[in-house]
């Protein structure tokens, strides 16, 4: 290299320049303490700015007499034949670099400041989002366990019913009731089960209720083989076939027939349907006239784990009776094991003061 005519190596180039960017280094990491040490705190605004202004000016000579220091002795790039010394390094560079430091000083603060904004905003929203996981979970947990004693009390009235009539026949069916609520309590707060074990769950509670109505009642299952393993709610069925029962086939003085079906449709969607031969809704009472409490908790908890990818009607079947029909994405795990699957309703987060919940991630499906 050469400056003008005078030839320069280039090794002292290199040295001057690694020092320069050493005296930087070290205090950038001196801002950096700084900028741990002086956050910006609410109504302070200026007293940070006023210890700032401080620290930038002792920023711009630091990194000055740092400099100067550590190329004292070496030769002059312009003047190889001259000796630097501190005094002359030092006025030559505070005149040339204190403007340029104290704007990387402003530089590396703001965007410090703006990197803990960034950070503390990412901590908020991890926040919300497991709070609002935490909320949606009670929600369905209460929901779910508002199912266990509605189902006892109507159970139970069915064996107060044959404790005269057929004490022999109430007394097996207290002990498949005890065995029924066993399986209940072992699967404690789990919200969704294969729809094998959902099935199986459903023909032990049949067995109860077939012992009351003998003759009078058949069910048949009609289980599409691929659906087996996929996720469902718990308890979803028994409502429904509870439901089918009290208002559908008991009313009847013929014997009533329970269908229950689950099949694959579209590729991604599972379609469970409840149907019985019943005496149907009337004009007047409407689909309203049958939903109690059992039918309004199907409706919230799909509506909590779903959102809008469920659906769920109920209605007068063709060739009379009543059909309930659901229809939720196929999930091969747990919806509430998938990472941000849990869906809350923009009017639900409002109320609950959280953020409005973004596109839920989708769980293994079909």
């Amino acid at each position: 290299m050469r400056h003008w005519d005078r030839p320069v190596g280039w090794d002292l180039v290199f040295r001057r320049a690694f020092k320069e960017s050493y005296a930087y280094a070290a205090c950038c990491l001196v801002v950096l303490w700084l900028c741990n040490r002086l956050p910006l705190q609410p109504g302070q605004r200026g007293r940070w700015i006023t210890l700032h202004m401080i620290a930038a000016v002792a920023f711009s000579l630091g990194h000055v007499v740092l400099v100067s220091w550590l190329e004292a002795g070496e030769m002059s790039v312009e003047h190889p034949e001259q000796v630097l010394t501190f005094s002359y390094l030092f006025e030559r560079l505070a005149a040339s670099m204190t403007t340029s430091n104290l704007f990387k000083y402003w530089i590396f603060v703001l965007g410090h400041l703006g990197w803990q904004y960034y950070q503390r905003y990412r901590e908020r929203e991890r926040a919300a989002a497991a709070l609002t996981t935490e909320l949606v979970q009670a929600r369905l947990q209460a929901l779910r366990m508002q199912i266990n004693p509605h189902f006892l009390f109507n159970t139970l009235n069915t064996i107060a019913s044959l404790v005269r009539e057929n004490p022999d026949a109430a007394e097996r069916m207290i002990v498949r009731l005890s065995k029924l609520l066993r399986e209940t309590l072992d699967r404690g707060d789990v919200q969704e089960v294969p729809l094998r074990e959902e099935i199986e769950f459903l023909k032990s509670y049949l067995e109860i209720e077939l012992m009351r109505f003998a003759d009078r009642l058949t069910v048949s299952f009609d289980i599409e083989t691929k659906a087996n393993d996929l996720f469902v709610p718990h308890l979803i069925l028994q409502p429904l076939v509870e439901n089918a029962l009290r208002h559908g086939i008991m009313p009847r003085e013929e014997a009533g027939r329970i269908e229950i079906s689950a099949r694959l449709t579209n590729g991604d969607t599972l379609e469970m349907a409840v149907r019985d031969n019943g005496i149907g809704l009337s004009a007047a009472s409407g689909s309203n006239g049958r939903e109690g409490i059992g039918l309004k908790n199907v409706r919230s908890r799909l509506a909590q784990l779903y959102g809008e990818a469920q659906e769920f009607t109920l209605g007068n079947a063709t060739g009379g009776g009543v059909e309930a029909r659901l229809r939720i994405p196929c999930c091969t795990i747990p919806r509430a094991q998938a990472p941000q699957a849990v869906v809350m309703s923009a009017t639900e987060a409002g109320k609950a003061g959280l953020p409005l919940p973004t596109a839920a991630a989708k769980p293994n499906c079909c």
